[in-house]
């Protein structure tokens, strides 16, 4: 198979992993294609049903991207819901912030990296306010943050709590405040968030 044969065969999510499993092993040394296999894996997996697509092959892939030295291609492994939690550990400490910081956006990151991370740089603490795993108090110092879009993203966490809510219902940005008003009447009538 020729490299932009492969490159193509790459944009379409639904490739059988087994095909993406078999040009990884023969383009395992070319930047691009590595790069593409990346967004592959990243095209297939839904933030809305985590579950979809999992399998052996993809968690296999992902710890042998992680290692890569491009940062677009650890950064689709760190935002990846099939990222063994010890890469996650592993990608928590990178050199990119940008990694460190998608690291703080995956929900199957352990909550005490999350703290750690807490402790990192704006961008990558940040990460953590759209986390449902995040601390609740990590959540309710976020909440006062100077950024419209962490308290955005803590309105519309799922894990934060009522009093979090009820005190962003007040916030002085009218997208905040009404995000935070949405997700207190859902969480007040037991809708799904």
């Amino acid at each position: 198979m020729l490299k932009d044969e492969a490159l193509e065969k790459l944009q379409n999510k639904n490739l059988d992993i087994k095909e993406v499993e078999k040009i990884y092993k023969n383009f395992s040394n070319d930047k691009e294609t590595v790069g593409a296999i990346a967004m592959n894996l990243s095209m297939r997996t839904s933030v809305y049903d985590r579950k979809a697509e999992k399998s052996e092959i993809i968690i296999n892939l992902l710890i042998k991207l992680s290692d890569f030295e491009d940062m677009g291609v650890r950064w689709a492994v760190a935002k990846n819901p099939h990222t063994p939690t010890e890469i996650l550990e592993k990608l928590s400490k990178d050199k990119i912030n940008l990694v460190r910081a998608l690291c703080a956006t995956n929900p199957n990151t352990p909550k005490n990296i999350l703290a750690k991370l807490f402790s990192d740089e704006k961008i990558v603490r940040d990460g953590l306010s759209g986390n449902p795993k995040t601390p609740l108090k990590y959540l309710n110092i976020l909440a006062d943050d100077r950024d419209k879009m962490v308290r955005l993203r803590v309105a519309e966490n799922s894990s934060s709590s009522k009093e979090i809510l009820e005190k962003l219902t007040k916030d002085d940005d009218k997208d905040v405040a009404k995000a935070a008003a949405v997700h207190l009447e859902k969480l007040n009538t037991g809708d799904k968030i």
